[in-house]
């Protein structure tokens, strides 16, 4: 129970930030460096043409996010535990291997943009800072305490601030960009189509509704006083609210960064004549001539920031999912020892797409088809 003085409090900008939780994060999270070469491309190729699309991905995002919270803070369980306790081994098994082998090929797209940003920045071997960002990032989650992680996560959502100062560092022709935001224009090709089932499939992806249910058990576990609303139904009001503030908070937050992108690349590189971008890091490169130093600077910081993020947000989800497909001891708030299953699948994850980024195989491409297929199919997973 909350204090007069706190709950005042989170009548105030900061009060409000601290009473944020999953709904933030994982919203964040969702733009990370490969949700920004999809954004990029978009925003390259077809100019301010494309931004309707986050009008229309908002309340998507934001209805099954909340469902996905509810579904968490109800049952005690992620969306795994209840898959489990509800379905065959015949289903759930197949949705977790496909959720891990997904994450780890995001993860590798998201270190291999990463590595690409600072050595854009430094110069140096992107591969090597690839390789140490996961490693970093394993380290992180496995021997920091689960309070300072989330405060961590929840100061780095900050960073996408650095679309936002790059928009603002670009000239921008507001009445195109508005008009491109509030009226659909539809191109009758398969580029365009392509890459439109391709937002979809990066901006409402499989990964965020599995993190923020189990995040919401977690935050309910790690709380002495709280309970599942499945033993505390008096308590649903309250928490409900919370949720849905969170969630939309989230969720616009994540497509409002999205939006920016979009207009940044539209004007200082479809209105140029670039047209082809393959990666975030190549969209920073192709600002650098075009918009200057600051917004190259300012979008390759945020190539990196978003990473940090969204890496472990992304291994994270893929641990709940198989540990809770197994039955396992899981939460980012146990010791490792008293998670070992749990956080040896996180660490799995985080270094198998690590690894990809030493192979031939082109991560963003194959991250960029495998969002084209799942948007694609009856069951986004």
């Amino acid at each position: 129970m909350k204090t007069k003085t706190e709950q005042q409090s989170l009548g105030k900008p900061a009060g409000f930030f601290r009473s944020l939780g999953p709904g933030l994060i994982t919203g964040a999270s969702d733009d990370d460096p490969s949700g920004i070469g999809t954004y990029s491309q978009a925003g390259a190729q077809f100019g301010f043409g494309m931004g309707w699309t986050m009008l229309l991905t908002f309340p998507l995002m934001a209805a099954i996010q909340e469902i996905s919270a509810r579904i968490g803070r109800t049952t005690g369980q992620g969306i795994a535990g209840n898959l489990r306790r509800h379905y065959t081994k015949g289903l759930l098994y197949p949705v977790a291997a496909l959720l891990f082998v997904a994450n780890a090929i995001n993860i590798g797209a998201d270190l291999s943009a990463m590595g690409d940003a600072l050595k854009l920045l430094i110069g140096g071997p992107s591969a090597l800072y690839a390789v140490v960002f996961g490693a970093a990032s394993v380290i992180a989650i496995v021997f920091m305490s689960y309070e300072h992680y989330v405060r961590i996560l929840k100061w780095l959502t900050l960073v996408l601030f650095a679309y936002v100062a790059t928009l603002f560092a670009t000239k921008i022709h507001w009445d195109q960009a508005l008009r491109g935001a509030f009226i659909p224009t539809i191109s009758w090709s398969s580029d365009f189509f392509t890459t439109l089932v391709a937002i979809f499939g990066t901006t409402i992806s499989p990964y965020l509704f599995f993190w923020q249910a189990s995040e919401e058990a977690e935050d309910e576990r790690v709380d002495k006083h709280a309970k599942p609303l499945l033993r505390t139904p008096w308590q649903a009001g309250k928490e409900f609210s919370r949720i849905r503030a969170d969630t939309l908070t989230g969720m616009a937050f994540s497509n409002v960064i999205a939006l920016a992108i979009i207009f940044t690349t539209a004007a200082a590189l479809h209105a140029n004549g670039v047209s082809n971008i393959e990666s975030s890091a190549q969209a920073a490169e192709a600002l650098r001539p075009i918009a200057g130093d600051f917004a190259f600077i300012l979008f390759a910081i945020g190539i990196i920031g978003t990473g940090l993020l969204a890496v472990p947000v992304l291994a994270g989800s893929a641990a709940y999912a198989v540990g809770e497909s197994l039955h396992w001891r899981v939460g980012l708030a146990r010791k490792p020892h008293e998670a070992a299953s749990f956080y040896g699948v996180l660490a799995a994850a985080t270094l198998l797409g690590a690894g990809i980024t030493l192979t031939p195989l082109n991560p963003i491409q194959a991250l960029y088809w495998s969002a084209v297929i799942m948007a694609s199919s009856p069951c986004p997973l």
